[in-house]
C-alpha cells in the first residue's frame, strides 16, 4: 500500500507539472497564498500602481507613449506592462523592455512582464510587486489627461470599495426573449470597462483566488470566449459592496480603439490600432458580451450588478462663451 501511495503521489506531481502555468481555472498557489498578500501596514494609499495590458506588436509605439505618460505622474508608484501575447518573439520583448526602461519619467523603471498565457484573467493576477492599495487597470490604446487621472484617484480615495472609471456600459433585459443584454443607456450604467478602471488591490485576490467553484467556472467562461473579464470584475465588486461603479468625466480622453478616430496623433497608427487586440473581434460584440452576463448570472444564481447614475466631474466651469482670437471659447479658459 505504501509503494502504491508513493507511485500515485509521483504520478500526481508529474501530471501537475504538465498543467499550463497561467491556467485560470485552478487556484494558483504562487499568487494566492496569504503570505504573498501585501502587508496592510506598509502598502501606500497616496500612490497607485498602473497595470497596462499589452498584446499587439503594432501598438508598441502607442504603448510606450502611454506608459511613459503615466510614469511621469507623482501619484504613480510603478508601471507594469503585462504582455499577453505568447507568440511575440523574445527579441521584440527584449527591445521593448529596454525602451520602456529608458522612457520612464518616474523614479522607478517601467517593467515589462511577459504573461505565461494569453488568458485575459491574467490581467487581474495579484503581484507581489504591487505596494499600493489601489491599481489602475488600463488598455494599451487609451489615454486620459493627467489632471483627470489624478482626480479619478482622489475620487477612489473617498470611495475605495467602488470601481472607478471613464468608460461605462450597462446590463439590461430583452423583454422579448427574457435574456440579459449588454447595452448603453444615456442616464444609467452598471459596468465600468477595463479601458481604464481603478480598483483596490484586494479585488485582484477576490477575482483570482476567491469565490470557490463559482469563480473558477466564470474564469473558464472568460477563457472560452476570450472576452468579458471586465464584466466579471464588475460582478465580483458589485456582489461585494451591493453598489454600482462611479463614472468620472475626463477633460481629454483618447481611445485609439474607437473607430470614430480619424487621426493617429503622429504615431503612425491610423487604420491599425482599432483592428488588433485579443478581444477586438467585430460583428456580434454586444451579443457575445450579453451572453457572458447571462452565463455569469446562471453560475452565480443571482444578479449582483447595480445601476449608478450621473458623472463625477472635476469642476463646473463658466458656461458663457467669449470671443477670443476670432473664435468662440468658454470664458473661463
Amino acid at each position: 500500500m505504501a509503494a502504491a501511495s508513493i507511485a500515485a503521489f509521483l504520478l500526481f506531481c508529474f501530471l501537475a507539472s504538465l498543467w499550463p502555468a497561467g491556467a485560470s481555472s485552478i487556484r494558483t498557489p504562487s499568487v494566492c497564498e496569504p503570505e504573498n498578500r501585501p502587508d496592510p501596514r506598509t502598502v501606500r494609499s497616496d500612490q497607485i500602481t498602473v497595470l497596462i495590458n499589452g498584446f499587439s506588436e503594432s501598438r508598441i509605439p502607442l504603448l510606450q507613449s502611454i506608459a511613459a505618460a503615466y510614469s511621469a505622474s507623482p501619484i504613480v508608484s510603478s508601471v507594469l506592462v503585462l504582455w499577453g501575447n505568447p507568440s511575440t518573439p523574445a527579441q521584440t520583448l527584449t527591445q521593448l523592455a529596454h525602451n520602456l526602461s529608458l522612457s520612464s519619467f518616474g523614479p522607478e523603471p517601467i517593467n515589462l512582464i511577459r504573461q505565461s498565457s494569453s488568458s485575459l484573467n491574467a490581467r487581474f493576477l495579484p503581484r507581489s510587486s504591487i505596494g499600493t492599495r489601489a491599481v489602475l487597470i488600463c488598455d494599451d490604446d487609451v489615454k486620459i489627461d493627467r489632471r483627470s487621472f489624478e482626480f479619478a484617484f482622489r475620487v477612489w480615495g473617498s470611495n475605495p470599495d467602488r470601481l472607478i472609471g471613464f468608460f461605462v456600459r450597462s446590463h439590461d433585459i430583452d423583454l422579448s426573449t427574457g435574456e440579459w443584454i449588454y447595452t448603453v443607456h444615456p442616464h444609467k450604467y452598471s459596468i465600468v470597462l477595463t479601458k481604464l478602471m481603478i480598483l483596490k488591490t484586494e479585488y485582484l485576490f477576490r477575482y483570482s483566488c476567491g469565490g470557490g467553484p463559482e469563480m473558477q467556472e466564470m474564469r473558464r467562461i472568460v477563457d472560452r470566449v476570450l472576452n468579458c473579464e471586465d464584466i466579471l470584475m464588475n460582478f465580483v465588486v458589485a456582489d461585494e459592496v451591493n453598489a454600482g461603479p462611479i463614472l468620472i468625466g475626463a477633460q481629454r480622453a483618447r481611445d485609439w480603439g474607437d473607430k470614430r478616430n480619424d487621426e493617429d496623433g503622429g504615431l503612425g497608427l491610423k487604420d491599425m490600432v482599432s483592428t488588433v487586440g485579443l478581444s477586438s473581434r467585430r460583428g456580434k460584440h454586444r451579443k457575445r458580451r450579453g451572453k457572458c452576463i447571462g452565463e455569469f448570472h446562471k453560475v452565480m444564481g443571482r444578479m449582483p450588478l447595480r445601476y449608478s447614475y450621473g458623472k463625477v466631474v472635476n469642476s463646473v466651469g463658466e458656461q458663457g462663451l467669449c470671443k477670443r482670437g476670432g473664435k468662440l471659447v468658454y470664458c473661463d479658459r
